[in-house]
């Protein structure tokens, strides 16, 4: 006779700070989750440079990170059409091989139509979702809209809202009460609607709505942080917390018998990506291959630290209003001895930057104004959120290849010299902190795949090369990133022995998750059973569930 097996509640802390937690805990903002670390197993999570690839919670809802599932990168470049495109998972959750009764909510990238026997609702207000908003059983979306309404903070998933007081003061109100929404909707599910679960997996992203857009409230170095919103963003990432706290407080008296899981696969902290990677990168690499310039900020932004947006303003529009085009007024060319007797191909404007059949549109992005010239050039910038990407224009790979896999070397030695003689302006510092070349055949580069990868180093709003001159400043655009520490995992219930159990990799959180609910996933994952480290009293009847495991 198989043993009962206990009811395991899974939290994802999506964008969750443990450092700024840390910080919220002493300061009395979060009482519930200071009193549960108590008593809880601890575990450090470093994920590595897998973190930058933007798809954490891909790796979690799959169980898959990307030396399995193959994907680097939510972006897919087309090498036929030289197209982006921002792809969602195609990848079966984790959970769809177990024996396990599931329920989830709102879990990002889990694709509940791969895991036919699991029920809930995804993409409801989750950040960067990852799936077509899905509902199992189908009436399930309307019967919670109908009992809680819309999702409360749908405008400020992914806000932008610094140059504005007032607005960063309603984002944060909507982001509190979605979390206060999400804690009803996740207690109505879990103990009315679904009550007969084995598994409830759910995620708060608010800490990840809040964090991107109001960093600067938190963060006394950051350069927007005397800026008349900082005082607004504060408070907003404050009530986020506490109101998060609430949250993991009422499930835990909620299902006290529950073995309670919860973790954040990294930490946050302040951008360093977007306006490096999303425009000064593809703009540096053409004036240095056609000498010439597509991106001309005005005089008036050179004076200003930081460059200042009014209430209203959009960091896209404003950026795109100054591009030139080779045919406009006042187009910038022959910028120094990198022309070497090329120009700059009259852009095509039937040329499409994505497939629209195979995702979402990168076309907001300013990257992608650069797509036009990508068949002409050795080496081009592919759009990114969290690092920079460079594509070489590889023969019998590329459809307009035009390096010699002979010159492929070559090439690479040469951008990393470029990237490596740029400086951060405002520091006087190197602004690329590493770069990693992709190991192995690159004529086997899957369409995720970059053949460099640049971490940034600092937050650059500028870039300075001796012969290219200074491109920018530019805006901020998001003032909160991927850049934290590590993440954490807590574990919490009968016959789980309270401590630190040190750093472990992201990676291990399904393994362990399956291992305590006495499961074995149908297809391989990634990482190994956090078991191993004893924090499980071998005689306790979790520990007889998941013998053999």
């Amino acid at each position: 006779m198989n043993p009962v097996r206990p009811q395991l509640l899974v939290i994802g802390l999506d964008g969750y700070d443990p450092a700024l937690a840390e910080r919220f805990m002493a300061e009395g903002r979060m009482p519930h989750l200071q009193q549960l670390l108590t008593r809880s197993a601890r575990f450090t999570l470093e994920h590595g440079e897998d973190r930058y690839s933007g798809l954490s919670w891909e790796h979690v809802s799959t169980g898959q990170g990307p030396e399995l599932s193959g994907r680097w990168s939510a972006v897919d470049f087309d090498p036929r059409r030289y197209t982006v495109t921002q792809v969602a998972t195609r990848s079966p959750p984790f959970v769809a091989g177990l024996s396990a009764r599931t329920v989830v909510f709102d879990a990002p990238y889990f694709d509940l139509a791969q895991a036919p026997s699991v029920r809930g609702l995804v993409n409801w207000g989750a950040h960067d979702p990852g799936v077509a908003a899905q509902a199992s059983p189908p009436a399930l979306a309307a019967e919670i809209e109908a009992r809680f309404g819309p999702y409360a903070a749908q405008r400020f998933i992914y806000g932008f809202t610094w140059p504005d007081p007032a607005l960063t003061r309603e984002a944060g109100v909507a982001l509190t009460r979605a979390v206060e929404q999400r804690a009803a909707v996740a207690r109505w599910l879990l103990r009315e609607r679904c009550p007969d679960w084995d598994l409830a997996f759910l995620v708060v992203s608010e800490f990840h709505s809040v964090i991107e857009p109001l960093w600067h409230g938190v963060d006394e170095g950051h350069p927007l942080h005397h800026h008349p919103s900082a005082p607004a963003a504060r408070a907003g990432i404050e009530s986020v917390y506490a109101a998060a706290d609430a949250l993991i407080g009422q499930l835990a008296a909620d299902f006290p018998e529950a073995t309670l899981a919860a973790f954040a696969m990294h930490g946050m902290g302040r951008n360093a990506a977007d306006v490096p990677a999303m425009l000064l990168l593809p703009e540096l690499l053409l004036r240095d291959f056609f000498g010439s310039a597509l991106f001309c900020p005005p005089s008036a932004w050179r004076a200003a630290d930081p460059v200042p947006l009014a209430p209203g303003e959009r960091w896209e529009q404003v950026v795109r209003a100054h591009f030139r085009h080779s045919g406009a007024p006042g187009f910038i060319k022959h910028l120094g001895a990198a022309l070497r007797g090329r120009h700059l191909p009259q852009p095509r404007a039937t040329q499409a930057t994505h497939d629209p059949e195979a995702g979402a549109s990168l076309d907001w992005m300013p990257a992608t104004q650069y797509a036009r010239y990508w068949p002409q050039m050795e080496v081009f910038a592919l759009p990114s959120f969290y690092d920079g990407r460079l594509r070489v224009n590889l023969r019998k790979r590329e459809a307009q290849g035009r390096v010699s896999l002979h010159r492929y070397p070559e090439v690479l030695a040469q951008v990393r010299a470029l990237l490596q003689a740029c400086l951060d302006p405002a520091t006087g510092k190197p602004a690329v902190a590493s770069l990693e070349i992709t190991p192995g055949d690159p004529l086997q580069r899957g369409q995720s795949e970059a053949d460099l990868r640049i971490v940034w180093a600092g937050s650059p709003t500028a870039l300075h090369h001796p012969r290219h001159g200074t491109l920018g400043p530019v805006p901020w655009r998001r003032n909160g990133g991927h850049t934290g520490g590590a993440g954490v995992a807590f574990f919490a219930g009968a016959g789980i022995k309270a401590g630190d159990y040190g750093c472990h990799s992201s990676m291990d959180i399904v393994p362990t998750l399956c291992a305590l609910l006495g499961d074995k996933p149908t297809r391989a994952v990634s990482g190994r059973s956090l078991l191993h480290t004893g924090f499980i009293a071998p005689q306790t009847r979790l520990a007889e569930t998941v013998a053999g495991v």
